[in-house]
């Protein structure tokens, strides 16, 4: 791992480190706080012999010196003079080994000096009990160096300084805890983003999703919290992060397959709450602003949340289709943004695989296909059901949805699986609910939009007035052209529902925005069976013998196609000139 890496890891996962770190500190805090204070108090012994006359004997005393203040070390730390400093000062709630354990001696190397010190809970209790320890060690050590004979003792102690009461504790260093807590959490904390990092599983980035589906990434939606509360984006006045993800994914979806784009598209995901139905929703009204009639088909017969993001009716729709209790058009439904139909679920089916796996399923999508531009299908799940894999058999092909952080590896691997095990083409993958933070897509479309809002009202009040186009036309449909002394023809009104061919040409309008009526008692026959008239018996019908080509959204500011005129040809006489010149 690199510089930049660490750094990557630190921006994702500074939570883990300001936890840790605050956590470090506070336990480094509560165990100074919770901790008895220590007083000390300390004393100074120095230790001498008997000096010579000579330069040589006062160089072996001092010699015998530095060596008896290191056994005296070991002395002043020792149980029998801590006996006998409690005898003295007749402190009986004390052991021996306790007072021992609260001593400590030490001497400076080439020196004849001890520093003794003492600690205790107490200071005034730890200055006795250091003076009192000093006092007996100097009748001890000199009933010691006493020869048996009654002559002078070899060496001798003096207390050359005596305790102090101690005013502040030596324990605990609050300020000392603090900052060993605060480094110590700091590096726990990367410690743990780095562990948490590379043990992590779940899918960050579209190098992960191409690599696991073996297909490119046709859109990256970034989480945005609006879609909470609102799932469906209005495009004709969204200008979030989001909303322009999605009109990059509908420029994708055009170029997937240029010679046969995919029109019938199935929308699913490895497991539930991945984003599956909010993105197909957002799809098809994308696909609609462009110009495009589409219908929203709302197969996942298990948990249906079409209708309930887009306000639509649910008590009849596909399953009643697929079980011939009801006609196909009678249960499409229009919604209130233009160009855009819903198939509901209906009512939920104990059977939802083998209807949707029917002959009469494949016979309903290609039926849909003739009647729209685009069908969107809003399949269940991939790893809990199959239902999803047979509607894409059926269909032109998947786009398989990874939510960011959510979905594993292993999950989206074995999804991608179950697709390639029936044959079924995975058109593309979508990485959604992606962070939008260090991105900066969301600023960047906002601030673009904003700043250019105000200008852009006047501009299209001309454009508007100019003659538009159909909203929706196929390619390879017949300009409309006029003599030069004619006037251009008037734009069609809009039709309402799916427009019917004309000339061998699809030439679909979007529905006019409109109230509708409510429904009747009868769940399967509240709208007129008129506005969606039975697709043609076949394919030649309706298309004529022209290939089908690519859907294309026209501008309804768009001009008509400029009229050829020929201009008059100007006589020319026999000799091949009229002005003299030479041809």
């Amino acid at each position: 791992m690199e510089v930049h890496d660490y750094l990557r890891i630190l921006q994702a996962r500074w939570k883990i480190v300001a936890v840790t770190t605050v956590v470090a500190v506070l336990a480094a805090l509560g165990a100074s706080l919770l901790t008895t204070p220590q007083y000390e108090a300390k004393t100074r012994l120095f230790v001498s012999t008997s000096s010579g006359a000579s330069v040589q004997e006062i160089y072996q005393g001092n010699l015998f010196s530095q060596q008896r203040v290191t056994s005296y070390t070991e002395l002043l730390e020792g149980t029998t003079l801590a006996q006998r400093t409690l005898e003295k000062l007749g402190l009986g709630e004390l052991s021996a080994v306790d007072l021992a354990g609260k001593v400590t001696a030490s001497s400076t190397p080439d020196t004849v000096l001890i520093d003794t010190a003492v600690t205790d809970e107490s200071p005034e209790r730890a200055r006795d009990l250091a003076n009192a320890l000093s006092d007996e060690f100097v009748v001890m050590a000199r009933e010691l160096e006493t020869p048996e004979d009654g002559g002078p003792p070899t060496a001798r102690v003096v207390v050359e300084q005596y305790a102090a009461t101690p005013s502040a504790p030596v324990t605990p260093k609050t300020t000392r805890n603090v900052a060993l807590g605060l480094a110590v959490g700091v590096l726990l904390g990367i410690a743990l983003a780095v562990l948490r990092d590379r043990l992590d599983n779940t899918i960050k980035d579209r190098n992960a999703v191409e690599e696991l589906a073996g297909t490119g990434v046709v859109g990256v939606i970034p989480l945005e919290k609006a879609r909470q509360e609102e799932p469906a984006i209005v495009f004709a006045d969204a200008n979030s992060g989001d909303a322009e993800a999605y009109r990059e994914m509908r420029t994708n979806l055009q170029f997937l397959e240029v010679d046969n784009p995919p029109r019938a598209i199935v929308i699913t995901s490895s497991l539930p709450g991945e984003g599956k139905t909010t993105t197909a929703v957002n799809l098809a009204l994308v696909l609609a602003e462009a110009g495009h009639s589409v219908v929203l088909v709302e197969a996942d017969l298990r948990r249906p949340r079409v209708t309930k993001y887009l306000g639509s009716l649910g008590d009849a729709g596909l399953s009643n289709v697929l079980a011939h209790t009801a006609a196909l058009e009678d249960v499409l439904q229009p919604t209130r943004f233009d160009g855009m139909w819903v198939l509901a679920a209906g009512g939920l089916p104990p059977n939802p695989s083998e209807l949707l796996g029917s002959a009469h399923a494949r016979e309903v999508i290609e039926d849909l296909r003739s009647r729209f531009d685009y069908v969107i299908i809003d399949a269940p799940p991939l790893l809990p059901v199959t239902d999803a894999a047979i509607l894409t058999n059926i269909a032109d092909g998947a786009l398989l949805i990874a939510r960011y952080g959510k979905t594993t590896r292993e999950q989206f691997a074995r999804a991608v699986g179950n697709l390639r095990a029936v044959n079924a083409p995975v058109l593309g993958t979508i990485l959604a609910l992606t962070p939008t933070k260090g991105r900066g897509t969301a600023y960047e479309y906002r601030y673009y939009y904003s700043s250019d809002k105000d200008g852009a009202a006047p501009a299209a009040a001309p454009a508007a007035a100019q003659t538009s186009t159909p909203a929706t036309q196929r390619v390879g449909a017949p300009a409309p052209t006029a003599p030069a002394a004619q006037p251009a023809p008037q734009t069609q009104a809009p039709v309402e529902g799916p427009a019917r061919p004309q000339n061998g040409h699809r030439h679909v309008e979007p529905p006019a925005t409109q109230a509708y009526p409510a429904p009747s008692n009868d769940a399967y026959h509240y709208r007129a069976a008129e506005q969606f008239p039975p697709a043609p018996e076949s394919a030649s019908e309706r298309y004529g013998s022209e290939p089908y080509q690519t859907p294309q959204a026209y501008s309804a500011a768009e001009p008509l196609s400029r009229p050829v005129v020929h201009a008059p040809r100007r006589p020319v006489n026999d000799s091949g000139s009229e002005s003299g010149e030479e041809r």
